[in-house]
């Protein structure tokens, strides 16, 4: 039986590939659009990196029904005992449904009966009430349902039964908002690319993780801090690093760094960012490397992968007319062409890489760089996914116009 689960994100293409990239396509199932089941050990499973998982849960039991009904009267003969091996204090309980049609005022009254249940045992209690099927990321948090006093249980219909998890963290969205928005050097118009983003980048760029670097998070006292793993040496480089977001969450991972960037002003902003991030997470070691440089003509070294939001072009904030946007991707096109061939001279076959290109959002589809039709003969195959599309691999916001296509390459 598989003993972890990830609830996915707003975009869950994008969760599944990172899992996939990390972990291999025959540890995932799927369950329905936004939990998937991972057959890697919850000590092991390192979900703090991932940007697409916004709920790491472990699983406790799998029922052989899907009646809410039937359901229910089994929670209310467990929860007795259960609830009882929990540490003294105030309970605070939570449920979340996914798959299911299960009217809210079900799911209250549910969460009424297990609570006077519970109460049987001589403990208070508190039930968080629903505002949805699921409870987010931020109810989790500020209820302390992953405490020890806490519990968010989690019923995922799979088809004829029901796998029920519990969660045990959530994504930390203080520190994304920290890492986004109180850098010292930031710059729209160059973009704004979210660390969550970043975190998906590198983890499609870098693949499997050796078993080496996979540390037992359960074998660390409660309360000490999680040390970085060690990737031996392994080096993520940037060729358009702009205010260094993708290297920040690569320094957090455990990588090497390095990166460059046309403009001399990105790489002080860079610096300065890098600088704050060491401070504020207090990095006994920053190995990075920034420099001004040209990605069609520049020549790195000592990397070993390369993750990297890529020129994406002029921003537009509403559709432009046809001829300013065939002009926008015939110049985008060339810069990210005359890049990969320069890389193309610099690597060897098996070298892989993930890049975050412009795809602009058209009246009915997607306008793709055209390019992505010509990577072999630039040296290059285009990994393809067993549980994702291409197509479902665009970050992008409702009213966007400019998304990300992210496109993960091996050298050939």
């Amino acid at each position: 039986m598989f003993k972890s689960v990830c609830i996915l994100g707003r975009q869950p293409a994008l969760g599944l590939a990172e899992l996939e990239s990390l972990y291999g396509a025959n540890k995932l199932q799927t369950l329905g659009e936004q939990t998937v089941l991972v057959d890697v050990d919850p000590c092991l499973l390192a979900f703090d990196r991932l940007g697409g998982s916004i709920k790491f849960c472990k699983v406790l039991t799998e029922l052989p029904t899907t009646n809410w009904s039937e359901i229910e009267k089994y929670l209310i003969e467990v929860s007795h005992e259960h609830s009882k091996r929990m540490v003294e204090g105030k309970m605070r309980l939570g449920l979340s449904l996914y798959g299911f049609n299960v009217p809210l005022k079900q799911i209250e009254v549910t969460g009424l009966k297990l609570k006077k249940v519970i109460k049987t045992t001589g403990r208070n209690v508190r039930v968080v009430p629903n505002k949805s099927a699921e409870l987010s990321s931020a109810q989790v948090t500020h209820n302390q349902l992953t405490g020890p006093t806490g519990w968010e249980l989690i019923f995922i219909k799979n088809s004829v039964s029901t796998v029920i998890v519990q969660t045990v963290k959530v994504q930390d969205i203080a520190a994304y908002t920290h890492r986004d928005r109180d850098r010292p050097k930031r710059d729209a118009r160059v973009g704004m690319l979210p660390p969550k983003l970043a975190q998906i980048i590198i983890n499609l760029a870098v693949g499997e993780l050796p078993d080496e670097a996979k540390q037992s998070v359960c074998d660390i006292p409660a309360g000490e801090v999680i040390p970085l793993p060690n990737f031996n040496g392994s080096t993520v480089l940037d060729p358009f690093c702009g205010t260094g977001v993708i290297l920040q969450e690569a320094l957090l991972m455990g990588y090497k760094v390095r990166g460059t960037d046309l403009e001399p002003r990105m790489i002080e902003y860079s610096k300065s960012n890098l600088s704050w991030l060491s401070s504020t997470y207090k990095l006994l070691t920053v190995n990075c490397k920034l420099e001004p440089g040209d990605a069609i003509t520049q020549t790195w070294e000592d990397f070993t992968t390369v993750a990297s939001e890529a020129y994406l072009g002029r921003p537009f904030t509403s559709p432009p007319s046809d001829e300013v946007l065939r002009q926008t991707v015939q110049d985008v096109n060339t810069i990210i062409k005359k890049f990969l061939e320069n890389l193309a001279r610099q690597t060897k076959p098996g070298f892989r890489l993930c890049l975050a290109l412009p795809a602009w959002h058209t009246k009915n589809d997607f306008m793709h760089l055209p390019l992505l039709d010509h990577l072999t003969d630039m040296g290059y195959n285009r990994i393809s996914f067993v549980h994702v599309a291409e197509i479902d691999l665009i970050y992008h916001r409702p009213g966007q116009f400019v998304g990300r296509e992210l496109v993960t390459l091996m050298r050939n």
